[in-house]
């Protein structure tokens, strides 16, 4: 069984952008979005996945991941997903061996922006660049199945209308 373990923070500058890579747009929306589980269908440029999210328990969660075709995912995200589609670019930023994924959101999500971090274990320690914000890992609004259904929270957009957004391609 696969197990996501994640923590998820508010990037509280755009000081990021300086080791950034150069994103990945992403569209993805939700077959279902269940109290606890997730069905999700997710597309990029050139490759395209469909994942089962299982209940969240403290920063860990059961997760299975497939990859689909392209366009067979196009269908999905056109005729069984719930709208609106989340759309993001993701940039990726190394730091300690670990990988973070910045998703700048687009769309009804605009000014929006998330820093994640996988990790191989529960208890792991990280060291947080000066870039990230408050951690928004336990906060449901910030899942990206709520984001899809309500919107990001109202506050966050407000205060991170001032933080610059990542350059265009």
């Amino acid at each position: 069984m696969g197990i996501e373990i994640e923590r998820k923070f508010l990037v509280a500058n755009s000081g990021w952008q300086r080791e950034a890579d150069g994103g990945t747009r992403i569209r993805q929306a939700y077959i279902a979005n269940l109290t606890g589980a997730s069905v999700r269908v997710r597309r990029t440029d050139s490759c395209a996945w469909l994942t089962i999210k299982g209940e969240r328990r403290g920063i860990a969660r059961p997760e299975f991941e497939y990859e689909i075709p392209v366009d067979e995912a196009d269908v999905m995200l056109a005729s069984l997903c719930q709208e609106p589609l989340i759309e993001k670019v993701r940039y990726r930023v190394s730091r300690n061996d670990l990988i973070w994924e910045i998703d700048v959101f687009e769309g009804r999500a605009a000014g929006l922006v998330i820093a994640e971090i996988e990790l191989a274990q529960t208890d792991q320690t990280i060291t947080l660049p000066d870039w990230i914000g408050e951690e928004v890992t336990y906060d449901l609004r910030y899942r990206n199945a709520a984001i899809a259904c309500s919107g990001p929270p109202a506050a966050t957009c407000q205060s991170l209308s001032q933080t610059p957004r990542a350059p265009a391609d």
